[in-house]
């Protein structure tokens, strides 16, 4: 007679997922005196093994027997945690429901999926140990951020899918599920950039200042340093040093929005781009060496996370850039689409990233345009420099020249060389 070790297995991983939840939950229960504790190590190891026993027991009887034993499992922890809260007075049904957890991912084992009930295991362990940190997030949460958080959930998840995936209109460049694709991609980024400077805080300085800023918008960044500049003088290295990190940071921002549209790109820009930001931080670093003491970056204005009529118009901007580029590179070549580039770079590098990372699948070469968008993001630095000499003053300004100027200028070279 053969042993079969598959069962033992699947028992001793069931077994090991209640002995993880359960170290959890006893370690949080530890101070309560014996016999206050509904569920600790002991009983949660118990749970796992009885959903491992009735996954093995319901692979020879059927499904109906494993639900049975579960509304009777359910029925036992209720019974116990109706008894406690009547106690104690405490209605928290977090160790319940991670009971009833335990029961089911021991269950799912036997019946053939070890591998995502051991990481749902895992992930349940980590929400509970994490408790107060969740609290404490949720306590800082503004409904403002709330809401923001609800509004980027329904352009991606719920309109996104419903969309055609399908052209329409003159040169066929209106496919609306490709264009809500970059204004999820985009207000992606600036959601994640507005909670960075959030968390980081300007507590860290200029440098993470403009480094997280970088991330939403360098042109706000610029913008906002520059007004602070022109009123706290003698302070110009120091926000110098947040706005050429922002600056700096737009590149690999850049890099990463057309890696995910066109992955072949990234062999193309990388070395302009990368020359580029290097540096840029660079400079960002010099001025930071400079700087005596860190400014008071407290006051720097963090826009709301999320701003639909704001996406809309991104995306009628970015449809007519997509329409442009079209019409121009039928009846201009690629001078053309150089022209547009630099032109877009005038406001938005993102508009003209997203759209030569479209084209280069199909009608534009990715040299070309990989070129136009190290051109656009060029003349967006070029325009950040204008930006700091007239907003923040000729100190803030040739300091802001010099440190976008020169990687630029690198960057073009590396960028026609290859």
């Amino acid at each position: 007679m053969t042993l079969e070790f598959g069962p033992f297995i699947s028992l001793g991983i069931a077994l090991g997922i209640g002995l993880l939840i359960g170290l959890e939950r006893g370690w949080e229960a530890r101070t309560l005196p014996e016999g206050a504790r509904v569920a600790g190590l002991r009983t949660f190891g118990i749970i796992g093994l009885a959903g491992g026993c009735a996954g093995l027991i319901s692979l020879r009887f059927g499904e109906w027997f494993l639900g049975l034993v579960f509304v009777a499992i359910a029925i036992i922890i209720a019974a116990t945690y109706m008894r406690r809260s009547t106690a104690s007075h405490d209605i928290g049904a977090t160790t319940a429901f991670a009971s009833l957890l335990t029961f089911a991912l021991g269950a799912m084992v036997p019946i053939g999926y070890p591998l995502p009930a051991a990481a749902a295991a895992v992930v349940a362990t980590l929400l509970l140990a994490f408790k107060p940190t969740l609290h404490v997030w949720v306590e800082k949460l503004e409904q403002r951020e709330l809401i923001a958080t609800l509004k980027l959930l329904l352009i991606s998840v719920v309109l996104l899918p419903v969309l055609p995936n399908e052209t329409f209109g003159p040169l066929d460049v209106l496919n609306p599920f490709e264009v809500w694709l970059m204004i999820v991609i985009i207000t992606g980024i600036s959601y994640l950039g507005y909670f960075a400077i959030k968390v980081g805080g300007t507590a860290y300085g200029a440098v993470a200042t403009g480094m997280f800023g970088g991330i939403a918008s360098s042109t706000a960044v610029t913008l906002s340093l520059a007004r602070m500049s022109r009123r706290q003088r003698g302070l110009e290295n120091a926000f110098a040093t947040g706005i050429l990190a922002a600056g700096a940071t737009m590149y690999p921002r850049v890099l990463i929005i057309a890696g995910v549209l066109n992955p072949p790109l990234i062999a193309d820009l990388l070395p302009a781009l990368g020359v580029m930001a290097a540096a840029t931080y660079l400079a960002s670093g010099i001025a930071w060496h400079r700087t005596k003491k860190a400014a008071p970056l407290a006051d720097l204005s963090v826009q709301n996370p999320f701003q639909l009529t704001m996406a809309i118009r991104f995306g009628l901007f970015l449809v007519a850039i997509l329409f442009l580029s079209r019409l121009l590179a039928a009846h201009f070549g690629d001078q053309g689409i150089m022209a547009l580039a630099a032109v877009s770079g005038l406001a938005d590098v993102d508009a003209i990233t997203l759209t030569l990372s479209r084209m280069a699948e199909d009608s534009v070469a990715l040299s070309v345009a990989a070129l136009g968008i190290v051109v656009a993001a060029a003349v967006n630095g070029i325009v950040k420099g204008a930006i700091a000499w007239t907003v923040g003053g000729s100190a803030l300004g040739w300091r802001i020249m010099a440190g976008l100027g020169l990687p630029i200028a690198c960057g073009i070279t590396v960028m026609l060389a290859l």
